[in-house]
């Protein structure tokens, strides 16, 4: 994986943090065990071993074209609003939701850096 991905990557992971975000670890013949990272410990031993256990390591998030039509009209709703205000506060709110709900807004699954989580994996709103 080249050092780009894994800063993405571990960019991504950071701010999925707090919304319990499953990852899958794995290394070539197959998946060696999935968790879910939601707190400081779990995610710390991750970055602990540094760049090289990143390779292996892959979120499951949502596409974005998975969203039910409630969770549209919410995120349409939070456009709108991040527009009007016209702040980074605004944009920040839209983002967290995104995080806080598993979808793949920076396209890590089109990349091969994240998984597509299975039906029903996450909570839906």
């Amino acid at each position: 994986m080249k050092q780009e991905d894994k800063e993405l990557l571990l960019k991504d992971l950071c701010a999925r943090l707090p919304y319990g975000v499953k990852v899958s670890i794995s290394k070539g013949d197959g998946e060696l065990f999935s968790i879910e990272v939601g707190d400081n410990s779990q995610f710390i031993a991750i970055t602990n071993f540094g760049s090289e256990l990143l390779d292996y390591v892959k979120p499951y998030l949502r596409p974005m074209s998975s969203m039910t039509e409630k969770e549209l009209k919410m995120f349409k709703q939070l456009q709108v609003e991040a527009d009007e205000a016209g702040t980074f506060e605004g944009d920040m709110l839209l983002y967290d939701w995104l995080n806080k709900n598993h979808f793949d807004y920076r396209l890590l699954i089109f990349q091969g850096l994240a998984l597509e989580a299975p039906e029903n994996m996450y909570k839906e709103i």
